[in-house]
């Protein structure tokens, strides 16, 4: 299972924002900067991630970017279901339904591993992810221009 580019990028939004505890609260161009992502792109992902009630965004003169309380403690195998949504690993019943799907036993057995690769994820949160070494070496990294 690889995950989409939106679901990496919300991970590390929020891993990037639970080290920010405490100092200025960045902004989405600074964000998108320090991680490297396209603004607009950012900006979706904060978006989302606002709507869900994960972080708290707050324009002008002292505005910026926080995580929630939510945000801290989400379970990373919630966020990643629900960002990726409910699809499947193969699509078995797309535009050219597959010859083998009323006696495939493949379907299910991808199904099983998509469940366990959840199930794995479901007991780590987002404050787990930042823990040493990776909350210092988010705080250190410097924001360069980011990419368009």
């Amino acid at each position: 299972m690889r995950l989409t580019r939106f679901t990496d990028v919300a991970l590390r939004v929020l891993m990037r924002l639970a080290v920010a505890e405490g100092t200025e609260a960045p902004t989405t161009r600074e964000v998108a900067a320090t991680m490297r992502v396209p603004y607009t792109h950012a900006a979706k992902v904060v978006a989302r991630l606002q709507h869900l009630g994960l972080l708290d965004a707050r324009r002008g003169r002292g505005g910026g970017l926080s995580l929630t309380s939510a945000g801290h403690s989400a379970s990373i195998g919630s966020l990643v279901r629900e960002l990726e949504g409910p699809e499947e690993v193969v699509e078995c019943e797309g535009d050219t339904p597959c010859p083998l799907r009323s006696a495939c036993r493949l379907r299910g057995a991808l199904r099983g591993a998509q469940d366990a690769f959840y199930a794995a994820l479901d007991p780590i949160t987002v404050a787990d992810l930042v823990a040493s070494p990776t909350g210092p070496l988010l705080l250190g990294l410097g924001s360069g221009p980011p990419p368009d």
